[in-house]
């Protein structure tokens, strides 16, 4: 299951679907940022690593 940047699907290690670039969400209430690697913008998209 993708999700997008701004959902908040809990805590967890999310890998961008462009570039594998890993962000680590502490808070269930944190929002996914845009990818800080390739800059994919409002087009990121994440999977759970």
């Amino acid at each position: 299951m993708a999700f997008s940047i701004g959902e908040k699907p809990g805590t967890g290690r999310y890998c961008c679907t462009s570039c594998d670039w890993s962000v680590t969400l502490d808070d269930a209430r944190d929002t996914l940022p845009p990818c800080g690697n390739c800059g994919a913008g409002q087009n990121t998209t994440y999977n759970r690593c």
